[in-house]
């Protein structure tokens, strides 16, 4: 089984509005990451001041930055025959799927999501969200708020949830 865990940015909460900022993928065989994949994405419209205070990119850092046709063909490529990881999947996924959707193009791949994975693998936690449970269990997060920082907790997490749980994960 192969895994694409993957984390965006994005210039705001909205999938129909808003666009993708940052892109990171790491593929993952169950065991350890064998591929990966990061880029700033030219969202093509300005990012808001409050997002550029939470993650840091600023519109100035995009600007040259491949807009996301240019590198559809990659996320396409590295993600094929891969589950589709992420820490609150359907906003990822959703972001994902409405920028290909611009393209003209359906993306589809089975989804897996580590917040639902971490309640049933780590019960009674207060919070679910990535940097409460990576604080309670121990993992590190550099660069929060960064597509490659939160993808690589991700993959921790993951990693936690396949090695300590008997969860059965396809």
């Amino acid at each position: 089984m192969k895994y694409a865990i993957i984390d965006i940015e994005t210039s705001g909460g909205s999938w129909q509005r808003d666009r993708i900022t940052e892109i990171a993928i790491y593929i993952h065989d169950g065991n350890q990451i064998t591929n990966e994949f990061t880029s700033l994405v030219n969202p093509e419209t300005s990012i808001p001041y409050y997002i550029t205070k939470l993650t840091g990119i600023t519109n100035e850092m995009v600007a040259d930055a491949p807009k996301f046709y240019e590198i559809a063909r990659d996320v396409v490529l590295l993600t094929e025959g891969c589950t589709f990881v992420a820490h609150n999947a359907p906003f990822d996924y959703r972001f994902i799927q409405a920028e290909f959707k611009r393209l003209g193009y359906d993306y589809h791949r089975n989804v897996l999501c580590t917040v639902k994975l971490s309640r049933k693998a780590f019960p009674g936690h207060k919070s679910y969200s990535l940097g409460n449970i990576c604080s309670n269990l121990g993992i590190e997060i550099e660069s929060r708020h960064r597509a490659a920082g939160d993808a690589l907790a991700t993959v921790k997490l993951f990693e936690r949830i396949l090695n300590e749980t008997n969860l059965l994960i396809d």
